[in-house]
């Protein structure tokens, strides 16, 4: 017997809807993380992009659990010196509702070249419409 190996032809990609009105953010970008890395398929390989493509609606409406809204900080640089900015979780969801979910996801893939061609296939929108509806998205149920 031999080891099944995909090639790129082989790979079906879905796409996928996910509503994150009142959902609980770590959970919910798990989910999300699976699904665009492709390990819930059979056909999975660590060396391959075998992921779906996800499209997440209501990522204003996210929830998180204890005082996360207040104490969570997001820090970046910006590259000049005492540059460091921080911000809370509970403002990033006022001012960027989509970048919670994009960052809660992108830190849990790969720290590499398909780690980043794996996050472009996550598309996020703070309200309920997408411009997605050509490619037939399933809804996924988290």
């Amino acid at each position: 017997m031999k080891t099944f190996s995909p090639k790129p032809e082989d790979i079906k990609r879905n796409w996928y809807v996910v509503d994150a009105g009142d959902k609980v953010l770590g959970r919910l970008a798990t989910r999300i993380a699976t699904k665009l890395r492709g390990k819930d398929k059979p056909e999975f390989v660590p060396h391959m992009d075998t992921g779906d493509f996800v499209v997440v609606v209501n990522a204003s409406r996210i929830k998180v659990t204890g005082n996360k809204l207040e104490q969570k900080k997001y820090y970046h640089h910006t590259g000049y010196p005492g540059g460091i900015k921080e911000i809370s979780l509970d403002r990033l969801i006022q001012k960027k509702p989509e970048q919670v979910i994009f960052k809660a996801v992108e830190r849990m893939l790969p720290k590499n070249k398909m780690g980043r061609r794996q996050l472009k296939k996550l598309k996020v929108y703070p309200g309920p419409e997408h411009p997605h509806t050509a490619q037939q998205p399933e809804t996924m149920q988290i």
